[in-house]
């Protein structure tokens, strides 16, 4: 007899120990509320450079000046990270199996998110405050 076939318990009391089956509701909601919000931004910033596409710097600066679209600027690169992380996440966490490189990456995707989402933040209010 195997060792599986003495153990009594319940099937669903061993998958207990394996954490929690609610967390990835969050992460799902979250990836299509992302992707959502980027179908929306993404048509206004298509909009927006195919409207400066002949336009020289003065005016695309200008462009980028402007309340709104400063705010959409930064809400869109905000989003695009957030949605990258999100899907990268998913597939380190599918098809990494070994757990040292798995958390070594989730850590350097996070980073270099950050990184590049703070680098494209500060670059867009330099230009809408003038500096």
């Amino acid at each position: 007899m195997s060792a599986n076939a003495k153990d009594l318990r319940n099937p669903l009391k061993r998958a207990r120990g394996f954490g929690s089956a609610q967390s990835g509701t969050a992460h799902w909601w979250t990836q299509r509320v992302t992707a959502a919000a980027l179908i929306l931004l993404g048509l206004w910033f298509v909009a927006t450079v195919l409207c400066l596409l002949h336009a020289d710097y003065a005016t695309a600066r200008a462009a980028v000046a402007k309340p709104w679209n400063a705010l959409l600027l930064i809400l869109f690169v905000i989003t695009m990270f957030w949605h990258a992380v999100l899907g990268l996440q998913v597939v380190v966490e599918d098809y990494v199996h070994t757990r040292w490189k798995e958390v070594v990456l989730l850590v350097a995707i996070k980073f270099l998110a950050v990184l590049c989402a703070l680098a494209g933040v500060l670059s867009v209010l330099r230009i809408a405050l003038g500096a």
